[in-house]
């Protein structure tokens, strides 16, 4: 390299799935090869369904009109943004004014750093939840943020212990960083946790960032923190059809909140796009049209991943919330896993040339590794969540029904040697 990478880049790592599915890709091909079946990656949140047919028909239908391939608004087309306020008043009992109060984005994780760039400097400080989603950390990273973890614990139900962040030092807080329904726990979203939360927020001149794209996946109650009174004081949230509609890879979200604050988020994004492709946009107003038959479906169908998914757990030894809510289930495993012990006992097969048994430093890493290495299937390590993740693994509920029995069925052969 001719020249020295910038000195934010020193403290972040290329994301965890952007690593870990090089090496996955890399089983895969070699088991191929071999004559043995591929992996089974139960570790991404990507759902593997098809997005509202008329989504897809206002895409196709308008792609072909002229005149729409040119730049569009960097704030969106009104029609979307009268679709997100429609969203937010039908399903979250929420109003919001679609000319100063909603910001389309490519995603809501694009969101998360655009937030930290406008509102962020060098020092800063932001609370991050452990386990979260690590996007929170890095992105304040990148702006050179300080990051303060606040815990979350399985016997308070994964929420925040307020009176200990009552009793540490705030100074300097600008940001906290929520999620629920959680990911990866799965923990739901409540109205007294929210209600909570706006005040810790106003009492303290902290900005809560509320991360709301699971909030109708295996629940039937979706929750906005902005149907708090007095929230869009302090509150931000940002949502995304990505994972309720099965849009991952079109990459559509929003961030809703007071209009000063959207118009600091826009000074950030107009410098990076030109606007998102008009077709895209029209397609995202039907989507977001959709009635409650829509949520049914998806959520019958992901009732039945996540039983078979806790089937897994009961196999491998993991111990898990059976109402658990979001696209995961997340599991506790301990040092008498009896995957892991399998494995070893069979002398740890298909682990990559050079890797060490002790260079595995927690629980979560030993049964990611002997799922992965010695049944070919990928399961996430809960470490990569924080270290309050270390004793957990994390089972994707986006792969078909019958991928699940066939983990389960390659898990208990393993198990069975």
């Amino acid at each position: 390299m001719i020249i020295s990478p910038a000195n934010r880049t020193r403290s972040v790592r290329e994301y965890y799935f952007s690593r870990k599915l090089k090496e996955v890709a890399s089983l895969d091909a070699g088991r191929k090869a071999s004559g043995r079946d591929g992996i089974i990656n139960l570790g991404i949140g990507a759902p593997d369904g098809m997005p509202p047919a008329s989504a897809i028909g206002a895409l196709t239908e308008a792609a072909v009109q002229p005149g729409v391939h040119a730049y569009q608004s960097y704030v969106g087309i009104p029609e979307l943004r009268q679709a997100f306020a429609d969203w937010y008043r039908r399903y979250y009992g929420v109003e919001l004014d679609p000319s100063g109060e909603i910001q389309p984005l490519a995603g809501s994780k694009e969101g998360i750093l655009l937030i930290s760039l406008a509102f962020l400097d060098k020092g800063d400080k932001v609370l991050v939840p452990d386990p979260g989603y690590p996007t929170y950390t890095s992105a304040s990273r990148l702006t050179e943020a300080e990051i303060l973890t606040y815990d979350l614990r399985e016997d308070e139900g994964w929420i925040p212990d307020f009176d200990a962040l009552e009793r540490t030092d705030l100074s300097g807080v600008k940001l906290m960083w929520t999620n629920y329904p959680n990911m990866p726990t799965g923990a739901p979203a409540s109205m007294e946790l929210y209600t909570r939360l706006v005040d810790f927020g106003r009492r303290h001149g902290i900005m809560i960032c509320n991360d709301n794209p699971y909030s109708f996946i295996l629940n039937d109650t979706p929750l906005s923190i902005l149907a708090v009174p007095g929230a869009k004081e302090c509150c931000l949230e940002l949502n995304s059809l990505s994972k309720a509609h099965n849009m991952s890879g079109w990459r559509i979200g929003m961030v809703a909140a007071a209009p000063d604050v959207v118009a600091e988020i826009l000074k950030v994004k107009s410098q990076m796009d030109s606007g998102m492709f008009r077709p895209m946009q029209l397609a995202a107003v039907e989507a977001l049209g959709q009635g409650p038959e829509w949520f049914r479906e998806l959520n019958a169908e992901y009732g039945r991943r996540r039983e078979l998914a806790g089937r897994i757990f009961d196999l491998i030894g993991a111990r898990y919330d059976k109402s658990s809510s979001g696209m995961f289930l997340w599991g506790k495993v301990d040092g008498n896993n009896p995957l892991s012990k399998a494995w070893k006992k069979a002398g740890c097969p298909g682990r990559p040339a050079g890797a060490q048994p002790e260079a595995v430093t927690t629980l979560s890493e030993d049964v990611s590794d002997a799922a992965l290495y010695g049944a070919g299937v990928f399961i996430t390590p809960g470490l990569i969540f924080g270290k309050n993740g270390e004793k957990h693994v994390r089972i994707s509920l986006c792969a078909k029904p019958q991928v699940l029995e066939d983990a389960f069925r390659r898990l208990e052969e393993m198990m069975a040697v």
